[in-house]
């Protein structure tokens, strides 16, 4: 496949330029997040499955803390999450800490969910990184985390095999040998 070469930036450029390629490569990232999803869309819709996703990264979070996550209102948030425990996704349950409070944290099944979804979109990402050039998968490396430092937004988990975790999270069993 021939590559473009990029077009000369001049500093003044240089926000517009990333900006751009930021916008290309969202419609790539949204592309393969619309096809994981559609794998769970008779479970959850994109807002629940992005609430889901923030609790997966989380863990037990208060209402007002998820609602700020999401960039919605309290009440929303509520109604969201009211939809995910009667889809048996995500629990609710007092703060050992402060009774006061009420924690909200996904359900073996809503972590299956959020794990099928990565699962998928992993396998889309990866046999697109696999067309990149060694020095230019380490150079994305560097881009990308900067991105996502810049945003707030935690690092993805490792996969499975790398960290030794079976999908709900136990470590693997010793081997006999």
């Amino acid at each position: 496949m021939a590559r473009r070469a990029a077009p000369a930036m001049r500093m003044d450029d240089d926000v517009d330029a990333v900006t751009r390629a930021v916008l290309t490569a969202s419609r790539v990232l949204v592309a393969v997040s619309a096809r994981s999803l559609a794998e769970v869309e008779d479970r959850v819709t994109l807002p629940q499955l992005r609430m889901l996703v923030v609790l997966s990264t989380r863990g037990a979070t208060k209402l007002v803390t998820l609602a700020e996550l999401l960039e919605v209102a309290p009440s929303t948030a509520m109604r969201m999450v009211d939809r995910l425990i009667a889809a048996g996704l995500a629990d609710r349950r007092i703060n050992p800490d402060n009774r006061r409070e009420t924690l909200l944290d996904l359900t073996d099944e809503g972590r299956r969910t959020v794990q099928e979804v990565t699962a998928i979109r992993r396998r889309e990402f990866a046999a697109i990184v696999e067309r990149l050039a060694p020095q230019q998968r380490t150079a994305l490396i560097a881009a990308l985390t900067d991105f996502n430092e810049a945003s707030g937004e935690p690092p993805a988990p490792l996969s499975d095999e790398e960290t030794g975790l079976h999908p709900l999270g136990w470590a693997d069993p010793p081997r006999a040998g």
